[in-house]
């Protein structure tokens, strides 16, 4: 048992989270997502609309700490309005809402008057578009007739690359990827999520979307490139802004941006390729 716990202990040490309680924390959101798009595919969309509330009061908090204001409550309504125009209205309604959300909200940062009023605009721009737009596009895989199929597609693409990239990285890892944004992050780990994307992406192409499995090895591919960049953006905020983690809501993850980074870039890349297989293919 003793060494267990050690080996427990050398993998977290490495790995830098708390393993059983991330896998227990993975599942779970698993369970809510899967059972949600099967049964009430409005309690996803809800549940989806919450998880991307609780990561924009996690940036607010960020940025506030540096000494950015912003004002959480234009923002979380504005974000609202996007997600729920995303849902009812599918990409007009993103992109419209989107529009109406900036500059309804960049008049509001105005009228808190004009010193450091480029930071403040900056940031709540920025906040719309990451992670509420962005998030926009999981709302706009979710709510086609096939939509379960494409979000399960979603999140085999997303944990085959996370999973395997963290566990090739720890036990193989050397050579590091970006170590000023992100210093655990190899370029073992990477080909490794890349090689296990390409493959879960394969398989769910063709047994889900009925594609070609190539097809689907070159989403995979695609799609582990967007959630690095994904990861690494959101560290890249850390970095800047001088903290370890989002918030502490998700045991063995950080706080919910820290879970949703992956995700938030990918939808948008899997979205494209769907749309474009639907006309050429």
């Amino acid at each position: 048992m003793s060494d267990l716990h050690s080996i427990n202990e050398a993998m977290n040490k490495k790995a830098g989270r708390k393993l059983i309680p991330s896998i227990f924390v993975g599942l779970f959101l698993l369970a809510i997502v899967f059972s949600t798009m099967a049964y009430a595919t409005l309690a996803f969309a809800a549940f989806v609309t919450v998880a991307v509330l609780i990561a924009l009061k996690e940036l607010a908090a960020a940025f506030r700490a540096r000494g950015i204001s912003s004002n959480y409550l234009s923002l979380a309504l504005s974000t609202t309005l996007i997600l729920s125009s995303t849902w009812i209205g599918g990409l007009e309604g993103l992109t419209v809402s989107m529009v109406i959300s900036l500059i309804f909200n960049l008049f509001i940062v105005l009228l808190g008057g004009v010193d450091g009023f480029v930071d403040r605009a900056t940031a709540s721009a920025f906040a719309l578009l990451y992670p509420g737009f962005v998030a926009g596009f999981i709302l706009l895989l979710a709510r086609s007739s096939e939509g379960f199929y494409y979000i399960s597609t979603l999140v085999i693409m997303v944990a085959c690359n996370d999973t395997f990239a963290w566990a090739i990285g720890v036990l193989f890892g050397k050579h590091r990827l970006a170590p000023k944004i992100s210093p655990k992050k190899s370029w073992e780990g990477f080909i490794g999520g890349l090689i296990l994307s390409a493959i879960g992406a394969a398989l769910a192409f063709y047994y889900l979307l009925d594609y070609h499995p190539i097809i689907g090895a070159l989403a995979g591919c695609a799609g582990a490139l967007a959630a690095t960049v994904g990861d690494l953006l959101e560290s890249g905020i850390k970095r800047d802004l001088s903290i370890k983690d989002m918030g502490t809501l998700l045991p063995g993850h950080g706080g919910m941006l820290d879970r949703l980074d992956s995700v938030l870039i990918t939808a948008p890349l899997l979205w494209c390729v769907i749309e474009i297989l639907k006309r050429f293919v």
